[in-house]
């Protein structure tokens, strides 16, 4: 075992589940075998404990890094924010030009709050639009965090959260009482919406603007429609698509303005910065409940969020990291097509994966991790695109693919694929239906 797998063992005797994060557990990845730790990263560069190197083709922070890892602008302001002093008794003016910068970026609203983390600014933002709305039941479509209010969900029937990316979440700890309050509807399912709305006295509808596949018969303008017609308040979560493929939100794209919109991940480049904008008329709503928290007025978050967008904004980075990710997806399907097999592409074109069509899918997934970490790469069957995935890089990363898939090749023709592995395959988590 190298320092890696033995300080995760030791974490699981320390801490429950090991980490803070499912995405970045080991056995997400590679059991027994995936690195699990870094001692520092560059660019799409990750060091393990034990100071080999890896090219980072997988989800380069969990998508919080579009511009790569350290970039040095961010960490310069993020620097310069520390010596300053991070906290005191006093605001931090950071804040209020981080609010004026997005609501510029974001015309339709006029206000903003910050959090730190992508639960908690989806929890403001639930708390904000049922007291705005007066009405507590909230339709849902995407994944939203792990909070109360979500998880409440699997009250009814223990699985309503299963096409909405994470499939047997038990909530357990999560009060009876808010059985009912958070129902689903499918993505491009405009008649499931129009039920809940017509049978739950619906307040809320909170929704990722799109994930995996794009909206269908004009679809998100529908639902504007409704919202607008029965006094719904429209949030859109935007934590994971925020600032990928344009400058601000995806709703700018298909050109639909929510009431509310939620962004995190990106927007600090790394640090820990979030943020939910909205209508003054839905967000001074805040003024009526109570919503609070010493280290969400830190100043580190919001100087690096207001460094990472001016970075942005001068390069226009998603123009490249689209580019890249449909070179990405269209080599992955080229690859397919050479060995005959068969696999299925989703997602932005910035955050794009695939899948084999086949029962050893998680197996082969497994297999390509495994074998892709021997030449160096963190690597599994989704790409989380940043500015650094240069030409020259996806250049070594196919290279070094191709054989894998010719060796799952032979897997289809009848080789046992658990030959090939050195450990156990894979845990499936995370899978969206919709």
């Amino acid at each position: 075992m190298d320092k890696g797998q033995k300080l995760w063992e030791k974490a699981k005797t320390l801490i429950p589940g090991g980490n803070m994060l499912l995405s970045k557990r080991p056995e997400m990845f590679l059991p027994e075998q995936w690195p699990a730790y870094y001692s520092r990263a560059k660019g799409c560069n990750v060091w393990d404990l034990d100071g080999v190197k890896y090219v980072d083709m997988s989800i380069m922070g969990v998508g919080a890094n579009v511009l790569g890892y350290g970039r040095p602008e961010v960490d310069e302001a993020v620097c310069k924010a520390a010596m300053s002093g991070n906290l005191s008794t006093l605001n931090a003016p950071e804040e209020v030009a981080l609010a004026e910068r997005l609501i510029d970026i974001h015309p339709w609203a006029d206000m903003a709050r910050f959090a730190r983390t992508g639960g908690e600014a989806n929890a403001i933002a639930i708390r904000i639009a049922r007291a705005a709305s007066g009405r507590d039941n909230v339709a849902i479509c995407g994944y939203h965090g792990w909070h109360d209010w979500y998880l409440a969900t699997n009250l009814v029937k223990g699985d309503d959260l299963d096409g909405h990316l994470l499939p047997g979440l038990d909530p357990n700890g999560v009060p009876q009482n808010l059985r009912g309050s958070v129902l689903p509807f499918k993505y491009n399912d405009f008649e499931g919406l129009e039920g809940l709305i017509k049978n739950s006295d619906i307040g809320v509808i909170k929704m990722e603007v799109m994930r995996n596949f794009p909206p269908e018969d004009n679809f998100l303008h529908k639902v504007r429609d409704i919202a607008t017609k029965n006094g719904i308040v429209l949030i859109f979560d935007e934590c994971t698509s925020g600032f990928r493929q344009n400058f601000g939100g995806l709703h700018k794209t298909f050109d639909v303005t929510p009431d509310m919109a939620v962004f995190g991940k990106a927007l600090g480049n790394g640090y820990a910065c979030t943020a939910v904008i909205g209508k003054s008329e839905v967000m001074q709503a805040a003024q009526s409940t109570f919503i609070s928290s010493t280290f969400w007025t830190e100043r580190i978050g919001s100087a690096a969020a207001l460094a990472t967008l001016n970075v942005m904004e001068n390069e226009n980075p998603w123009s490249a990291i689209i580019e890249t990710g449909k070179t990405i997806t269209r080599r992955w399907q080229e690859l397919a097509k050479k060995y005959d097999l068969l696999i299925k592409t989703s997602g932005l074109p910035s955050l794009t994966s695939f899948a084999f069509v086949s029962e050893n899918a998680q197996a082969y997934k497994t297999l390509i991790t495994q074998e892709m970490l021997k030449k160096g790469y963190l690597s599994s069957n989704s790409v989380y695109v940043c500015t650094a995935h240069t030409p020259e890089v996806l250049s070594g990363y196919f290279d070094a693919l191709d054989p894998i898939f010719a060796q799952i090749k032979t897997c289809e023709e009848g080789l046992d694929v658990t030959s090939l592995l050195n450990g156990p395959i894979a845990h499936s988590g995370f899978s969206r239906l919709n």
